[in-house]
């Protein structure tokens, strides 16, 4: 009876005890979640941390390091055709005023000598002692100086442009590149759906999304600048060659078939001091 009593008594106060307990318990796991729900909008509010530039072209693997060699290449070629895209570098005055001289007193030998000086080189001086020295060798004398000219200048006018191809090259092989990364990109996450799981797979198309995009972009930045580069030296090329052209017109005036002769020739009476005849003034 004693043991009877002693177990009733237990159950009485497991059942007084028991509430509190599970009050208690209630209390702790409402703190706990609002101490995890905390720490998550801390989380979620804390700014992600930003890639540097460095960062987005190591993201961008081997094609990103080979079209950073390319913009610097373009960037040469486009400081290049700046300097030499010219009037002062294709035709100095000083040389246009030698020769100016030495083709007024027919001094033909005298010029090609001058023009030929390493000191003299310009596009001026070889197209024009390209003219002169085929004209001077030919049977028909000065009447081969115009076709001689044309076609030396043809061929300068190529080499001055040899620059602007190379422009335009880069301009095709930026996007070019670009894309074939953007396909090694998509091809790579597409394995990573296929394979990893988890947040192996996250990281996986990640990095694979990365490259796709760096490298578009990339290919881009280097193709539109070299594309506008290469549409305004074109242009360029074709003014400067049209104004020395005009240059050299000038120059070669006084060897001109004709022009010797008539410089010589007597002048006509002008028309203003003949004599009225008698049927005239009738």
């Amino acid at each position: 009876m004693l043991a009877i009593a002693s177990g009733i008594e237990l159950l009485t106060l497991l059942d007084r005890a028991l509430p509190g307990a599970l009050m208690l318990a209630q209390a702790a796991g409402d703190s706990a979640a609002a101490a995890a729900g905390a720490a998550g909008t801390a989380a979620a509010d804390a700014p992600a941390q930003s890639k540097s530039l460095l960062e987005y072209i190591q993201s961008g693997g081997i094609i990103s390091y080979v079209l950073i060699l390319l913009s610097i290449a373009a960037v040469g070629l486009i400081i290049t055709s700046l300097l030499q895209l010219r009037i002062a570098a294709l035709a100095p005055e000083p040389i246009v005023e030698q020769l100016d001289r030495l083709l007024r007193d027919r001094q033909v030998d005298q010029a090609i000598t001058f023009c030929a000086q390493p000191a003299n080189a310009c596009f001026l001086t070889r197209v024009l002692g390209a003219g002169l020295l085929k004209a001077s060798r030919s049977t028909f004398g000065m009447l081969e100086l115009r076709p001689a000219l044309e076609a030396a200048g043809q061929k300068e006018v190529e080499r001055l442009d040899k620059l602007n191809h190379w422009i335009a090259m880069i301009a095709a092989l930026g996007p070019m590149l670009g894309l074939l990364g953007t396909v090694i990109g998509i091809i790579g996450a597409f394995e990573t759906l296929g394979q990893a799981t988890g947040a192996a797979r996250s990281a996986g198309l990640a990095k694979f999304m990365s490259l796709a995009l760096v490298t578009t972009a990339e290919g881009l930045i280097v193709a539109i600048p070299c594309t506008v580069a290469h549409a305004i030296f074109k242009r360029r090329v074709d003014r400067l060659a049209t104004d020395v052209s005009e240059v050299i017109e000038t120059l070669t005036a006084p060897l001109q078939p004709g022009a010797q002769a008539a410089k010589n020739a007597p002048r006509p009476p002008s028309r203003a001091a003949a004599p009225m005849s008698p049927a005239n003034v009738a």
